[in-house]
C-alpha cells in the first residue's frame, strides 16, 4: 500500500499516487492522464480523511443510529394556546388557569415588572413591560389569545393601550385582559345592576369601581373593599369569609354579584355563593379563563364554576 510522504506536497502525493494506481489498478496503464489524476487526488483525499479523524472514545462508540423516522402528534396545546402576563408577586393565576384549561388547550405565563405595592400609581407602571413580558411567552410559537392577568392593572393602564402593548409583544394574537374578561362575562349575562367586592385598599377599590361605572357603564348596587395593599394578604384571605363578605354585599336591586381580583381564591365559592344568593356570579379568574377559551374558539362548557360557564 503507498503511504504518504513525509512531505506535504500536495503535487507530490498526488504524483505518487498516480505512479501506484498505473501499477497496481487493472487497466491502470492504459488509463487516460485525466483519469489518473482524479484518481490520485481521490486517494490522497481519502487517506488524509482516515488520518484526521479522531479516534472514537468509549462513550461514542455506544452512540447508536436512530433507524425509524420521528414521528410527530399534534401535541398537548393542539386546540388553542393562551398566554398570561402576571404581575410580579401573583400567586394564584397560574394554578387556576391550570386547573380550568380543557384537554388540548395549553396555558403559558409570563411576569411584567412592577413594584410589589398594589396602588393605581404602581399599577401605572406596567405599561412599560406589557409588550416585553408577551413577547417571551412561546417567542418561536404561536400564541392564539394573550390576556393581562390583573383587573386593577387594566384600570390604570386602560384597556385599549393594554391590548396595544400585548401585540407589540404577541402580534399573531388576540389581545385581552382581565377587567374586558369582566365587562365582557357581565354582557354576556345581560346585567346591568351589580354589588362589587373587591380585596383592595380603599383609593384602589374605588377607582376599579369607578371605572365599572363610568367606563364599562354598570350601575353599582353596593361594593366595599377589604383594604389589603399585598398580594401575600389577598392570597390568604379564606374562602368561607370571602362566601361570608360577598353574600353580604347583596342588595335586591343587584342583579349579579362580583368578586373583582385575581389573587382571591374566589375560583372556590363561585357555585356555593350562586346557591346562597340566587344571582349569577363572576369572578375574576372565571371570567378570565372563560373569556380567554371563548376567543380561541373554545366552547367547552366547565362545570363547577357558574352559570357563566353552564350556559355560555
Amino acid at each position: 500500500m503507498y503511504v504518504c510522504a513525509a512531505d506535504d506536497d500536495p503535487g507530490k502525493r498526488i504524483a505518487a499516487a498516480k505512479t501506484t494506481l498505473q501499477r497496481r489498478l487493472p487497466g491502470g496503464a492504459g488509463r487516460s492522464k485525466a483519469a489518473i489524476l482524479t484518481l490520485g487526488e481521490r486517494h490522497v483525499e481519502e487517506q488524509g480523511q482516515m488520518l484526521d479523524q479522531p479516534e472514537k472514545t468509549p462513550l461514542q462508540q455506544r452512540k447508536l443510529e436512530v433507524q425509524t423516522p420521528v414521528r410527530f402528534d399534534a401535541g398537548r396545546n393542539a386546540r388553542a394556546k393562551i398566554g398570561f402576563v402576571l404581575l410580579p408577586n401573583d400567586q394564584l393565576v397560574e394554578e387556576d388557569m391550570v386547573r380550568m384549561a380543557p384537554p388540548g388547550v395549553g396555558v403559558y405565563f409570563s411576569r411584567a415588572r412592577m413594584p410589589h405595592e398594589i396602588s393605581t400609581a404602581t399599577l401605572a407602571q406596567l405599561t412599560g413591560s406589557l409588550a416585553e413580558t408577551a413577547g417571551r411567552i412561546l417567542p418561536d410559537d404561536r400564541l392564539d389569545v394573550v390576556c393581562l392577568a390583573c383587573t386593577s392593572g387594566t384600570v390604570a393602564v386602560g384597556e385599549l393601550r393594554v391590548c396595544e402593548e400585548l401585540n407589540r409583544g404577541a402580534p399573531n394574537a388576540r389581545a385581552t385582559s382581565l377587567m374586558g374578561s369582566v365587562t365582557r362575562a357581565l354582557e354576556t349575562l345581560q346585567v346591568r345592576r351589580i354589588a362589587v367586592g373587591t380585596p383592595y385598599a380603599h383609593e384602589l377599590t374605588d377607582t376599579v369601581v369607578g371605572y365599572l361605572q363610568d367606563e364599562a357603564g354598570f350601575e353599582i348596587t353596593a361594593y366595599a373593599g377589604l383594604g389589603l395593599d399585598y398580594d401575600r394578604d389577598m392570597v390568604r384571605v379564606t374562602p368561607d369569609y370571602l362566601l361570608e363578605f360577598a353574600a353580604s354585599l347583596d342588595t335586591p336591586e343587584a342583579e349579579a354579584l362580583l368578586i373583582s381580583c385575581s389573587a382571591l381564591r374566589s375560583l372556590e365559592i363561585v357555585e356555593a355563593l350562586e346557591e346562597k344568593i340566587g344571582k349569577p356570579v363572576v369572578v375574576s379568574n372565571q371570567a378570565m379563563m372563560w373569556n380567554c377559551l371563548r376567543l380561541a374558539g373554545i366552547e367547552d362548557p366547565l362545570p363547577g364554576y357558574g352559570a357563566l360557564f353552564r350556559h355560555f
